[in-house]
């Protein structure tokens, strides 16, 4: 993004206020004693649509996420074999129980990799400090980007599901309710780490660093490399206790048709909890 996004109340660098749509001559200084119904859920809800129109226009770095799992879904459902029925795998195919694996990685993509730079950007490029003045408040910066990802995110796992299911005939969750209520969970709980690095990363190259630490680790514990079964004992114990070691378990069980353990989907609500307060604990401005 090469232009700064312009938030309702805050100062433009020519001394204008903007207000919704209309732009005054000088600055005000009543933004600080708005009225507390203008800075709730319509303000909350006018920033995240706002930081859903920037996302989109950021192109390159939203293809990544998505264009990732999508590109090892084609290539690897595209070989014959991997399309065959497996006994160990309960009669389904490589290609049915790796799919989830790759909505497992698309959401560790764009929440550890792809997010935080959003945050650190407008924290390197003085946004978030013109936003400081306004009476938004670090809650709902969090909270809208997380709900923008999160809408990015629901559509990823909607065209990983729909290319898998139509090109390569792999079974829909068998458990609808419960993939959707674990990749809700798993989403969130991903997303909460990405805030937290981009609560307190200073530049995006710094949260794009951190966020690639976060991720290969996770990734190895969500079973990519190893399967979790075939890990020692106290990897394994390690892998459950992560974000994607619940998540990609939980994923799998749906889709097989049970219901994940609720010490899985515990798991991935106390991530999300306290990766998310903590992220809004350490938000720094500047």
């Amino acid at each position: 993004m090469s232009a700064t996004p312009a938030f309702p109340g805050t100062t433009t660098a020519t001394g204008t206020t903007t207000t919704g749509t209309t732009t005054t001559g000088t600055t005000t200084t009543g933004t600080a004693a708005a009225p507390p119904a203008a800075i709730r859920s319509p303000a909350l809800l006018k920033l995240s649509l706002t930081e859903l129109k920037l996302l989109s226009r950021e192109r390159v770095r939203m293809a990544l996420p998505v264009a990732v799992p999508l590109v090892l879904l084609i290539i690897l459902g595209s070989i014959h074999s991997l399309r065959q029925p497996v006994a160990l795998y309960g009669g389904a195919s490589f290609i049915d129980i790796y799919t989830t694996t790759l909505v497992v990685m698309g959401l560790a993509l764009l929440a550890l990799t792809n997010m935080p730079m959003m945050l650190a950007d407008y924290r390197e490029r003085g946004v978030l400090r013109r936003l400081q003045t306004t009476p938004i408040g670090p809650v709902r910066v969090l909270v809208a980007q997380l709900v923008a990802d999160l809408t990015i995110a629901v559509a990823m796992v909607v065209l990983i599901l729909a290319v898998a299911r139509i090109g390569f005939a792999v079974p829909l969750p068998r458990q609808p309710g419960a993939f959707v209520l674990s990749a809700l969970l798993a989403a969130a709980a991903l997303l909460a780490a990405g805030l937290l690095v981009a609560a307190i990363a200073p530049t995006g190259r710094v949260a794009r660093g951190i966020g690639a630490l976060l991720f290969y680790p996770m990734m190895f514990f969500a079973g990519l490399w190893l399967p979790i079964p075939n890990m020692p004992a106290t990897l394994q114990h390690i892998s459950h206790a992560t974000p994607l070691g619940a998540a990609g378990p939980a994923l799998a069980a749906a889709t097989a048709g049970s219901w994940p353990t609720a010490l899985q989907l515990l798991t991935l609500a106390a991530w999300a909890v306290a990766l998310g307060l903590a992220a809004a604990r350490f938000f720094r401005w500047e």
